[in-house]
């Protein structure tokens, strides 16, 4: 399992298309622990490229704060596991919480 999570300013990027980053967790499903984290910069956001590009460096589940129903149904084309409405926080500790079953979400922080 590969979790990708928009980073800008070392901190969950409220929407996912104005990250200055991707975080990404490499881990180990069995025992719920990350086991690698790499930082990959983003090509230029346009409609559909993001999806596709985490896809290729094979990340399996993004955790953004926000993203529109046309972004979700990209990754969810790309096996991409979405999960919306995560709080701006330390990356690791949002990735955590969620192998833990522990992470709270609120609302789509996106409007588009």
């Amino acid at each position: 399992m590969k979790i990708a999570v928009p980073v800008a300013g070392g901190l969950l990027c409220p929407h996912f298309g104005h990250c200055e980053q991707f975080a990404l967790y490499e881990v180990d499903a069995s025992a719920n622990t990350i086991i690698n984290t790499e930082f990959r910069t983003p090509p230029p956001h346009e409609p559909g490229v993001l999806p596709r590009w985490l896809s290729e460096i094979g990340a399996t589940t993004i955790i953004a704060g926000g993203m529109g129903a046309r972004a979700q149904q990209l990754f969810t084309q790309n096996n991409i596991q979405v999960v919306i409405g995560a709080n701006a926080g330390d990356p690791q500790t949002v990735v955590e919480a969620f192998l833990a079953g522990t992470l709270s979400t609120g609302d789509n922080l996106c409007d588009h």
